[in-house]
C-alpha cells in the first residue's frame, strides 16, 4: 500500500475556486450542505447504485468504461488511482488490467459506495475528498475519475492535487455526462435522467434518497461549466497535452499529462 501523506493543498498563487456548478439551492443551503446532502444520498443509495448505472446506460456502463480505459492506454504493472470511485467498476476492470505487478486505490467519501466496491472486488479502498488527497507526491502513473468531477468543490483544488499525486510523465482520464448543446437532445435527457430514471428507482429500497440523488445528478449536469472551463483548470493547474474526446455527443472523455520535469 502507498505511504500515507499529510499534505494539504496549498496555493502557490491566490485564485478563486472554480466549482463545477453555482450551487443548487433546491438540494442544499451552502457547501458544508451540499457535502452532508450528498454523501447521505451516496451513502443511502449504494446497494442500488449499480442497477441504477445499468438502467441509466441501458447496460452499456462496464463496456463503456472498459474501452475508455483501452483507450487511455492503462498498462500491465502500473499504479492508478481511482478517485470518486464510487461502487469501483473502473477500479475492477483497473485491476485486471494492471495485474498483479500494478496497484489500484479506490478514492470516495462515501462509506456506503467503498463497501460495494470492495464487494466488486476492488482491494484497496481509501476514504477521501478530490480536494485533499491522502496521499505522497508521485503516487501513481494513472489516475481515473467516472461522473464524479461535478460532485467536487473546486476544479482548481483538485486539479492540483491530481497533478501532484501523479508521478513525472503520469496521465490523467476523466469521464463525465455533458449536457447537449441542441435543445431538442437537451430536453429529451433530461425528461430521461431527472423524470423517467428517478420515477423507476423509487420502486427499489430506499428508493426516495436514489431518486433524490438522480434527480440531483441531472441538475448537476444541465448547470454544469461548459468543457471549455474545465480543459482551462486542466491547463491552469500545470497539465499538458490536454484534450476532449466526446462519444455519442454527451459523454465526455478528457485526458492530459503531467510533465515529464
Amino acid at each position: 500500500m502507498l505511504p500515507a501523506s499529510d499534505h494539504k493543498a496549498v496555493e502557490l498563487v491566490p485564485r478563486q475556486p472554480v466549482p463545477p456548478h453555482p450551487p443548487l439551492r433546491d438540494h442544499y443551503a451552502d457547501e458544508a450542505g451540499r457535502q452532508a446532502q450528498v454523501r447521505r444520498w451516496f451513502d443511502a443509495s449504494a446497494g442500488n447504485y449499480d442497477w441504477v448505472n445499468a438502467v441509466m446506460s441501458f447496460g452499456s456502463g462496464v463496456s463503456y468504461r472498459t474501452d475508455a480505459l483501452r483507450r487511455f492506454g492503462l498498462r500491465a504493472g502500473e499504479r492508478l488511482l481511482d478517485s470518486g470511485s464510487g461502487t469501483g467498476v473502473i477500479a475492477a476492470i483497473a485491476q485486471r488490467v494492471v495485474g498483479a505487478t500494478g496497484l489500484v486505490v479506490a478514492l470516495d467519501p462515501s462509506s456506503g459506495m467503498l463497501l460495494q466496491a470492495r464487494n466488486r472486488g476492488v482491494c484497496n479502498l481509501v476514504p477521501g475528498r478530490a480536494e485533499f488527497l491522502p496521499f505522497a507526491e508521485a503516487s501513481f502513473d494513472r489516475l481515473t475519475m467516472g461522473y464524479a468531477l461535478r460532485h467536487v468543490a473546486d476544479l482548481g483544488a483538485t486539479f492540483s492535487e491530481y497533478l501532484r499525486v501523479l508521478a513525472p510523465g503520469g496521465s490523467l482520464l476523466l469521464l463525465e455526462i455533458t449536457r447537449p448543446r441542441g435543445r431538442l437532445s437537451c430536453a429529451v435527457l433530461r425528461l430521461y435522467m431527472r423524470t423517467l430514471v428517478p420515477l423507476l428507482t423509487r420502486w427499489v429500497p430506499q428508493g426516495r434518497d436514489t431518486a433524490a440523488l438522480m434527480t440531483y445528478y441531472w441538475d448537476t449536469i444541465q448547470h454544469c461549466v461548459p468543457p471549455e472551463t474545465i480543459l482551462a483548470a486542466l491547463s491552469a493547474a500545470g497539465f499538458s497535452a490536454v484534450q476532449r474526446r466526446v462519444k455519442l455527443g454527451v459523454f465526455s472523455e478528457y485526458t492530459a499529462t503531467k510533465s515529464l520535469q
